[in-house]
Order: structure tokens, then C-alpha cells, then sequence
């Protein structure tokens, strides 16, 4: 597996990705009416001018995996780590997660997720992140922020 910077090229198939990864975590909610399954190209080629959108490839140079993140005011924002449902539990979002993090050297990192995905905040909690607040978006949907510094 390789780890590099996205190019404009990639973002198309990254969000095509993003929806099949982001399956998991609607089924938690039991609705596809999640940010991520609404996202669209314009707003990904947004995020990618922003800030770093990194993929990641197998042997046959299909994305497999990405992450995005941008820096403001000394604290970058991680989001959108997936990786292909075929390929997980195999410690690529490790392997994504410490990229990113290289890529913004001694910063604060901070990412959130939902509260329902328990093996999103227990990877999250592995590579050193703490809980620091919750935030209920509706009834169903409460984050989690979590941050490292």
C-alpha cells in the first residue's frame, strides 16, 4: 500500500469511495441522510484547495483509502478517513491517520465522529485521541470531538 498526496484527478474517485465507506456508518442510523452520502464533487474540490486530501493505493493503483485535513489557527481538522469496506481491520486508517499527522507536524489534531461508532472512537482513542466534548446534532446524532496535541 501506498500513501501520497491526492491529485485534482483523484477527487471523483475518492468521493465514489466516500460513498461506498460511508455505507457503514448510515447503517448505524438506519437512514442514507448523512453528510457524507450527500457530499458532492464541487465541495471536495473545495476541501482539496483548502488543505491536504491524501489516498491511499494497493498494488493495482486503486484508491483504497483517504483522509483529508486542513490547518486554522494551530489545530488541524482531520475528516474523512475511510477506507475501502473490503480492506479494513487490516490497520490502514492507522496507517492514514499517522500520514495525515506527518503531514502536519507537532499541531493539535482534532477529529469528531458519531457517538454510535464505537470502532471509529476506539481507533481514534489507539492513536492517542481524547474525548473533549460531545455535541447533539439531532435526537439520533450526537458527535464526539476528540483531539491529540
Amino acid at each position: 500500500m501506498t500513501i501520497d498526496r491526492a491529485t485534482r484527478e483523484d477527487l471523483e474517485t475518492i468521493l465514489q469511495l466516500q460513498y461506498l465507506a460511508y455505507q457503514s456508518e448510515a447503517e448505524l442510523f438506519g437512514t442514507k441522510d448523512i453528510p457524507p452520502l450527500k457530499q458532492t464533487l464541487d465541495e471536495v474540490v473545495r476541501e482539496y484547495e483548502e488543505g491536504i486530501i491524501l489516498r491511499m493505493t494497493d498494488e493495482q493503483n486503486r484508491i483504497i483509502g483517504s483522509v483529508r485535513a486542513k490547518e486554522q489557527d494551530g489545530t488541524v481538522y482531520i475528516g474523512k478517513l475511510m477506507v475501502h469496506p473490503e480492506y479494513r481491520r487490516r490497520g490502514l486508517g492507522s496507517a492514514l491517520l499517522t500520514e495525515i499527522e506527518r503531514w502536519y507536524s507537532g499541531k493539535r489534531y482534532e477529529l469528531f465522529t458519531s457517538t454510535r461508532s464505537v470502532d471509529n472512537i476506539r481507533l481514534y482513542r489507539k492513536m492517542g485521541y481524547t474525548p473533549f466534548r460531545q455535541e447533539a446534532v439531532t435526537d439520533e446524532l450526537v458527535f464526539v470531538y476528540l483531539e491529540k496535541c
